[in-house]
């Protein structure tokens, strides 16, 4: 059982693994005078913002009420799923009808500008900021605490699936945090061509993940049923 729900929220951590504005901030970070103190601090901030929202949800989801015949339609496992997935939907939409159009520039948020005065609170505080209170996480963190807390696991069993949803969410800033620590001058090149096309492409990337995550949320309202 454990094993079938990892490969179930698997597919759902790229929603939040793949957050183009997220990624260009670390890159920013770690391109900055201050590196070592403000990435680190980033990925404190992120990890944090994706476990908690997470684990809330686990918990909550174990306290809907036991499906009684575990061959029949589970109702309220259904509502739930399609709810997320019209909701992610949703986002979809605002994400692609905000993106710039043919020519125009991507906006950028003012923040990224103070980026090189950041300290390790700021840079935590961001990551904290990016994660916990943005719709499109919240959602992805609901679907996988539905996935988890409806599944029936032990508590270590929970702790585990938790444990690799956040691993996996976390890796596009933890990698490169790493990285960076191991080999800062050659990754300068890199990460300042990589931000600039993440930042350009921002909202038809995450147009892109929210309709994938949408049908898959929908699939598991159907098997449901």
């Amino acid at each position: 059982m454990l094993t079938t729900i990892i490969g179930d929220i698997l597919p759902l951590t790229l929603g939040i693994a793949i957050s183009p504005l997220t990624i260009v901030a670390v890159m920013l970070m770690l391109l900055s005078p201050q590196a070592r103190r403000t990435g680190p601090g980033f990925l404190v901030g992120w990890v944090a913002g994706t476990a908690i929202p997470v684990s809330l949800f686990v918990f909550f989801a174990g306290l809907l009420p036991p499906h009684a015949d575990s061959t029949g339609p589970n109702v309220v496992q259904a509502v739930i799923h399609f709810a997320l997935a019209l909701l992610l939907i949703l986002l979809a939409v605002k994400e692609w009808r905000g993106r710039p159009q043919h020519g125009e520039a991507a906006p950028l948020p003012k923040w990224m500008a103070a980026i090189d005065s950041f300290t390790f609170g700021r840079a935590l505080g961001l990551g904290l900021v990016l994660s916990v209170p943005r719709p499109k996480n919240l959602l992805i963190a609901a679907s996988a605490g539905v996935l988890i807390g409806g599944a029936g696991l032990s508590t270590g069993a929970e702790v585990a699936a938790v444990t690799v949803f956040v691993l996996c969410a976390v890796s596009t800033v933890l990698v490169p945090v790493v990285a960076f620590f191991a080999a800062a001058d050659r990754l300068r090149a890199p990460l300042e061509a990589a931000h600039q096309w993440l930042a350009r492409e921002n909202a038809v990337i995450t147009t892109v993940l929210l309709t994938v995550i949408a049908v898959i949320m929908l699939g598991k309202g159907i098997s449901a049923l």
